[in-house]
């Protein structure tokens, strides 16, 4: 099993008490996914957001930065909001990215669970699932195609024209990332993309029908079995001990999640919910090494198997320090739990 992070690439991270300047946040966000990269852990992903909040717009500007720095680390989206992009900038920033790194570039696409950008790029949410439908019809062309002749609905034909640079790898790795859809997961079956499940709350065991769909679709299309691999990402954190761990991680998520919630007009999270979430079921990876690994194994086997899992800990606010522990935690302690 693979392990990585993923990031939002948050300023809002503190230091001392003080909110982080944005190229104080960029330098570290740099720095801790140096440092995965030497713990061992499998992929770093860069979100992407247009929120004052976060610095990850651009995410394969920032990937291309971490490629300079590290070795090993595979580095991808997570996800690219491929219903308000272009296809073809899309496939050619990964395929640079790709270049760089030497063939260690991925893309994780979705639809967004966040809607601004479709108003920044001019394009309307009545039409949100036909956009990724044919933007993403577009890019796996692309990526088979070298010269491509395509047509559709909401963006010029290609007649021939070639896309450029192609990435080193032979084939760039495209996962679909999806949420609770049901027809998402039968699209990535479908086509034989591997499959990035975005679970960042209630029990993870109830979207097993959601994967059994997705492989059930994969194999009426004729696709191997090991070719319909499985990631989950959650929200989560490591530190030496359980208490530790949610006394670091509780205030910062509550305080992330009820401004969410208002924003919805919805009411603020409590520590009722952060409980309901860190049980044995839920879907929070909150703990001490051994007891996050077990309960990754126990989420796996009510997946019927992952390939891949991701955490996400920007969203507690958590200072530099603690997140640099907690991802050598990962990589040295609970990487090894997994694979093992």
């Amino acid at each position: 099993m693979e392990v990585g992070i993923d990031s939002f690439a948050s300023h809002l991270l503190q230091n001392g008490g003080l909110p982080l300047s944005g190229q104080e946040a960029m330098r570290l966000l740099l720095e801790r996914i140096e440092r995965a990269d030497q713990v061992g852990l499998d992929v770093f992903g860069i979100g992407e957001h247009h929120r004052r909040e976060y610095l990850d717009s651009a995410p394969a500007v920032i990937l291309a930065a971490a490629a300079a720095r590290t070795r090993h680390i595979r580095l991808t989206s997570a996800v690219t909001v491929l219903s308000a992009a272009d296809p073809v900038r899309v496939f050619q920033e990964y395929a640079t990215l790709d270049l760089i790194s030497q063939g260690r570039a991925e893309m994780v696409v979705g639809r967004g669970s966040s809607t601004e950008a479709f108003p920044l790029f001019g394009f309307s949410l009545d039409d949100y699932d036909e956009l990724f439908a044919e933007k993403l019809d577009l890019l796996l062309a692309i990526r088979d195609t070298e010269k491509i002749r395509w047509q559709g609905q909401y963006r010029p034909a290609l007649t021939g024209q070639g896309v450029y640079p192609r990435p080193a790898q032979a084939r760039l790795p495209i996962w679909l990332g999806v949420g609770g859809t049901p027809e998402s997961f039968v699209r990535a079956g479908t086509l034989g993309l591997p499959l990035m499940v975005a679970i960042i709350g209630g029990d993870t065991h109830r979207f097993r029908p959601l994967v059994d769909l997705y492989r059930e679709a994969g194999r009426r299309a004729g696709h191997a079995p090991e070719q319909l691999k499985v990631g989950l990402h959650s929200l989560g954190y490591v530190a030496p001990t359980a208490e530790e761990a949610v006394a670091d991680f509780v205030p910062g998520y509550l305080d992330t999640f009820s401004k969410r919630a208002r924003e919805r007009g919805g009411s603020p999270l409590t520590r009722y919910h952060f409980d309901a979430q860190s049980g044995p079921q839920g879907a929070l990876l909150v703990g001490n090494p051994e007891e996050v690994a077990a309960k990754i194994l126990r989420h796996a086997e009510a997946l019927g198997g992952i390939s891949r899992v991701t955490f996400q800990m920007d969203v507690a606010v958590l200072p530099h320090e603690k997140i640099l522990r907690a991802t050598e935690l990962l990589g040295t302690r609970v990487a090894p739990l997994l694979r093992g």
